[in-house]
C-alpha cells in the first residue's frame, strides 16, 4: 500500500519519497560510516606491535579523530543546512575513505596522527549519521523524528556488530594494513546513496517564534538558554564514556587474560544491545520526559562500571556488563536530537546538534587520550575507569532541570 500525501516527504527536486525508504536509506549510511571506526580497538594490538608504540601514541591519534569529529561537526552541520546533505555527505565519505585506506601505510606517529586522527576525523563529521539525524528532522513528519533518531541510532549499533567481529577475523586473515584499506573501498558506497537525503529548504521554527532567523542569532539564542547549555555539558560525559570503551575495552580485556575474539564479540554484543536501548529510547522519548530517560541512561552507565571492574574478569561478566552497557550505549542520541529540535525547531538542527556533538567529541577526546596517557604512567586503567564512574553521576545531575519546550523568542531578551 503506498503512504498517503501527508505521511510523504518532498525533495528539492520535486519526488516525493515513503519515510520508510528515507529511514533504509539512512540507516544504511549509519551503518557503514559507524562500523569501521567502532572497530578501532581492535587495531590497536597489532598496530603496537607493528610498530613499537606505546599506548600513549595510538591514542593520541584516536584522540585527535574524535576531537576533529568534534570540531568539524557544527560547519558540517551548517553547511548540510544551507547547501544540502548529499553533498557533505559525500565530501566526508571521501575523506574517511582516504584516512582508512592510508592508515595502512602509516608506519610514523605523526603518519598515523595525519590519517587516523584528521582525515578521518574530518571525514566522520562530514559523513557520521548526525547528518542523517538533521536530513530526518527535515523530510519526516514530526510525529515520526523521534523513532526515526532511534532506528538511526539503532543502525549505528549494528554496523558495530557487523564490522566489530568482521575486523577481528580479517585482521586475523589477511592482516591490519589489509583490512584498514579494505573498510576504507567501503566506504565510497555512501556517496551515491546520500542523494536520496536531499533535503529542501526550510524555515521551520519552534511553536511562539516570530520571523526567521538568521545562523547567528540562532547561535547566540541556543547557547544563552540554560537548557540547551545543561543539555551540551550533560553530552561531554557520554562522549568520555564511549571513546574510553571503544579504544581501550579490547586491549583492556587482552590485559586481564581473556582473548582478543572475546573483545571482539563483546563489542558486538555492545551493537545488538544497543539495536534494543536506541529504539526503546526513541520509543520512550515520545512518551515520557526526555530529561528522565537522559538522567537514568548517565546513572546506569556508572552503575554498570562499578560492578564490572569489581568482579573479576570472566567471560560471563565481560558479555553481561557489554550487553548491559549496549542497551545505554547511543540511547542518548533520540532524546537529545528530540530535545534539540523541540527547542529550536528543525531549520538549524543539524547545526545545533553539531555544537552538542563537539562537546560529546572534547569529552570523546580526553576518554581516549586519558587512557593511554595513565595507562603508560600507572600501568592500569583503573582511574579512568572511575573517572567514567563520576562523570556519569554529574551528567545525571545535570540533566534534571532542563525544560523540555519550545524556546519562546517573544518572552526572550531583545538587544538593545
Amino acid at each position: 500500500m503506498s503512504a498517503p500525501a501527508s505521511a510523504t516527504s518532498p525533495t528539492p527536486l520535486g519526488r516525493r519519497i515513503s519515510p520508510e525508504l528515507l529511514i533504509i536509506v539512512g540507516c544504511s549510511i549509519a551503518i557503514l560510516s559507524f562500523g569501521p571506526r567502532s572497530a578501532v580497538g581492535a587495531f590497536q594490538t597489532d598496530m603496537l606491535a607493528a610498530h613499537n608504540w606505546t599506548r600513549d601514541v595510538f591514542s593520541l591519534g584516536i584522540a585527535i579523530q574524535n576531537l576533529l569529529w568534534g570540531v568539524g561537526q557544527p560547519f558540517a552541520g551548517a553547511m548540510a543546512d544551507r547547501f544540502g546533505v548529499p553533498r557533505v555527505l559525500a565530501a566526508g565519505s571521501l575523506l574517511y575513505a582516504a584516512g582508512l585506506i592510508l592508515m595502512a601505510w602509516s608506519s610514523n606517529p605523526a603518519a598515523f596522527n595525519l590519517t587516523a586522527g584528521v582525515l578521518i576525523g574530518f571525514g566522520l563529521s562530514g559523513c557520521s549519521f548526525n547528518l542523517v539525524l538533521g536530513a530526518f528532522g527535515k523530510l519526516l513528519p514530526e510525529n515520526r523524528r523521534a523513532i526515526a533518531y532511534g532506528f538511526g541510532t539503532a543502525a549505528g549499533s549494528l554496523g558495530q556488530f557487523i564490522f566489530s567481529p568482521l575486523a577481528v577475523g580479517l585482521i586475523q586473515s589477511i592482516g591490519w594494513q589489509a583490512t584498514t584499506i579494505t573498510f576504507g573501498l567501503m566506504m565510497l558506497a555512501i556517496a551515491p546513496m546520500s542523494i536520496m537525503l536531499a533535503t529542501p529548504r526550510s524555515d521551520a521554527q519552534p511553536a511562539g517564534a516570530g520571523s526567521p532567523v538568521s545562523l547567528k542569532q540562532a547561535l547566540v539564542e541556543a547557547f544563552g538558554h540554560r537548557s540547551y547549555v545543561l543539555l551540551v555539558l550533560g553530552f561531554f560525559t557520554c562522549g568520555f564514556q564511549l571513546a574510553f570503551v571503544t579504544t581501550h575495552f579490547q586491549i583492556y580485556l587482552r590485559d586481564v587474560g581473556l582473548s582478543a575474539q572475546v573483545g571482539g564479540w563483546a563489542f558486538a554484543i555492545i551493537g545488538v544491545f544497543n539495536i534494543v536501548g536506541s529504539m526503546s529510547s526513541g520509543w520512550l522519548s515520545t512518551r515520557m520526559p526526555r530529561r528522565w530517560i537522559l538522567s537514568a541512561i548517565y546513572l546506569g552507565r556508572a552503575l554498570a562500571v562499578v560492578v564490572f571492574i569489581l568482579l573479576p574478569p570472566t567471560v560471563a561478566s565481560t558479555f553481561a556488563f557489554a550487553a548491559v552497557t549496549g542497551l545505554l550505549w547511543l540511547s542518548t542520541i533520540p532524546p537529545t536530537s528530540a530535545l534539540v529540535g523541540l527547542m529550536f525547531g528543525v531549520r538549524y538542527l543539524a547545526m545545533l546538534y553539531g555544537f552538542a556533538f563537539f562537546s560529546h567529541q572534547v569529552g570523546g577526546f580526553l576518554g581516549v587520550w586519558l587512557g593511554g596517557v595513565l595507562f603508560e604512567a600507572t600501568g592500569s586503567y583503573t582511574i579512568v575507569w572511575w573517572l567514567s564512574v563520576a562523570l556519569g553521576v554529574a551528567s545525571a545531575l545535570i540533566n534534571l532541570p532542563i525544560e523540555e519546550r519550545p524556546y519562546d523568542r517573544k518572552a526572550a531578551p531583545q538587544p538593545a
